[in-house]
């Protein structure tokens, strides 16, 4: 079977500045894949190459065989990726659920003219998505906060919500940008326990996250940058045991 996301040489220059440089993955599916290194190795770079939030300087990708080229940001979703931030982007005076149906909307077929006028086509599948959103966030544990404004749930809360977000697309990837930044251990775990479980919903995870626990505890394999290149790549016992990985990274020391 071949990978479901292929980067390769994926290289990015800002003016004189290499951000990336030539780095290279193959992401199978069904992996959690992690993706560490030092503030500034390039990891939020990376992620905004595979989403097209910013061009590619070099090298291309690939996703499910198809090679992705300047796609808009409707076409990402639209082919199945989708992602959080590392700063919260969230509708904060809508309600959770809402926030929720936004995210569903993508997959709508009713239209402008058929929900502007409200036809029964458009009135159906208005209640299909109101349905699937309750069930997303039931999923993430959040069905008690549906009518709850979002701006004012706590922050582990807000975490879990934008991922029923994006999972509402249907996507085939979801990308997590530290999604346990900020949360206490009781959080944490509960966290992984939640992304472990999205993977047996048969998605694919690339994650970004510098608790080293998370990444050591759920990743089948794991990808290092540092200062934009590529150092590592292996399972989670080999990164451990990697020197690079160690200096670069984990520190050495001394």
């Amino acid at each position: 079977m071949a990978p479901l996301l292929v980067a390769e040489k994926i290289t990015k220059r800002f003016g004189g500045v290499c951000a990336l440089n030539k780095v290279d993955m193959a992401l199978e599916q069904g992996d959690i894949f992690g993706l560490i290194g030092p503030n500034g190795a390039g990891k939020t770079t990376f992620f905004n190459m595979i989403t097209f939030m910013d061009t590619v300087t070099e090298g291309r990708i690939i996703f499910r065989e198809e090679e992705a080229k300047n796609w808009k940001a409707f076409q990402v979703t639209e082919k199945g990726i989708a992602r959080t931030f590392q700063n919260i982007r969230l509708f904060h005076d809508l309600s959770v659920l809402q926030n929720v149906m936004v995210g569903r909307h993508c997959r709508t077929r009713s239209g402008l003219i058929g929900g502007a006028f409200k036809t029964p086509a458009a009135r159906r599948e208005e209640a299909l998505i109101h349905t699937d959103a309750l069930e997303y966030l039931d999923f993430v544990g959040l069905s008690g906060f549906a009518d709850q404004r979002a701006g004012s749930l706590p922050y582990g809360e807000q975490r879990r919500l934008e991922i029923a977000r994006a999972m509402a697309t249907e996507p085939k990837l979801i990308l997590l940008d530290e999604p346990a930044a900020g949360m206490n251990p009781q959080e944490t775990k509960a966290l992984m326990q939640l992304i472990l479980s999205i993977r047996d919903k048969g998605l694919t995870i690339l994650l970004i996250e510098h608790d080293m626990k998370v990444v050591m505890g759920i990743c089948d394999r794991i990808m290092v940058l540092n200062f934009g290149q590529k150092i590592a790549e292996g399972r989670p016992e080999e990164i451990q045991k990697n020197p690079n990985v160690i200096e670069a990274y984990l520190g050495v020391e001394g």
